[in-house]
């Protein structure tokens, strides 16, 4: 779900970086007065063909202004684009609930901090035979929580060494709050090698 939600973003700001830059490129075009240096054909219809045109004339610049529809309309046009813009923006980060929602058997509400949870993995994690940093995140419903681990490892330990370790600490912390599931979601990286100097 997240990687389909970062392909959806990407693909967006492409296509939108396309536009953007094809824009561009026809208005430094006509304001460079390049169509008449290389005898080339503008786009039909395109207004900004010289470095004497303009991109919008002045009668066109002026047209509605004089309407009683056109100010509201475009003041809301202007407002709904920045609440999208807004919204997308906020849909990015994810949302990291401070406090977690854990199992209790006397039925009550009882929540962890995310931070003292989070620490409690990552030193668990830090524990582990090869690894040399750790760092663990739960995000997402307080109720359903997904958690976000970032592992280094040292040099000469392969992800198979540590899997059975992160497995169970995973399910030490899914047990503890005593949720159903877990979610995860690892990044591993090596650490790099000092350099050794020879004599």
């Amino acid at each position: 779900m997240m990687r389909e939600h970062a392909k959806i973003n990407r693909t967006l700001l492409a296509l939108l970086g396309l536009v953007l830059l094809g824009g561009g490129l026809l208005v430094l075009a006509g304001g460079a007065d390049i169509y008449r240096r290389f005898h080339l054909m503008p786009p039909a219809g395109w207004p900004l063909a010289a470095s004497h045109n303009v991109l919008v004339p002045s009668a066109d610049q002026t047209r509605w202004t004089g309407t009683s529809w056109w100010w509201p309309t475009t003041i809301a046009a202007l407002a709904l684009l920045l609440l999208l813009a807004l919204a997308w923006l906020l849909a990015q980060h994810r949302r990291h609930p401070r406090q977690l929602t854990v199992a209790d058997s006397s039925e009550e509400t009882v929540t962890v901090s995310n931070h003292a949870l989070s620490d409690a993995v990552t030193t668990d994690l830090t524990m582990l035979p090869g690894i040399q940093g750790s760092h663990a995140l739960f995000y997402g419903k307080h109720t359903h929580p997904q958690a976000h681990i970032g592992l280094t490892l040292g040099p000469g330990t392969s992800p198979e060494q540590i899997l059975e370790g992160l497995y169970d600490a995973v399910g030490r912390a899914r047990r503890s709050a005593g949720w159903d599931d877990l979610p995860t979601r690892v990044d591993l990286r090596v650490a790099r090698h000092s350099p050794h100097r020879v004599e």
